[in-house]
């Protein structure tokens, strides 16, 4: 696996969340989701730095959205509520009626016993 790329800033180690670019024809920084690999001319910048950034007197900043996490599907949550509604049943009760014992004892180990048949 790959390190995480860090903050272009000087002096910074937190993870990269977002680029910077700069568009010099039209005098606009533009800031967006994290590049999938680093370019030479773009700079990754930490959630801090992002926020707090601001261009040159002149130009524009065009803050482009971070796409939305990925949040559990539809399937995901189905089967968190059949899993919390299986474990919120009672568990059935199981009742057995003695077995009517033939024979009789004849040795004792423990909490065992041993009955021979009369047949």
């Amino acid at each position: 696996m790959k390190p995480a790329r860090r903050c272009s800033r000087t002096a910074c180690g937190r993870p990269a969340v977002m680029t910077l670019t700069y568009v010099y024809a039209d005098q606009t920084a533009v800031l967006g989701p994290l590049a999938t690999y680093a370019e030479p001319h773009a700079y990754d910048l930490c959630e801090t730095h992002s926020e707090r950034l601001s261009a040159p007197r002149g130009w524009e900043v065009l803050r482009l959205a971070q796409p939305a996490p990925p949040g559990p599907s539809n399937d995901d949550l189905l089967a968190l509520a059949d899993a919390v509604r299986e474990a919120g049943r009672p568990a059935p009760v199981q009742r057995t009626l003695p077995e009517a014992e033939t024979g009789r004892e004849t040795t004792r180990r423990g909490h065992l016993r041993v009955l021979s048949s009369d047949h």
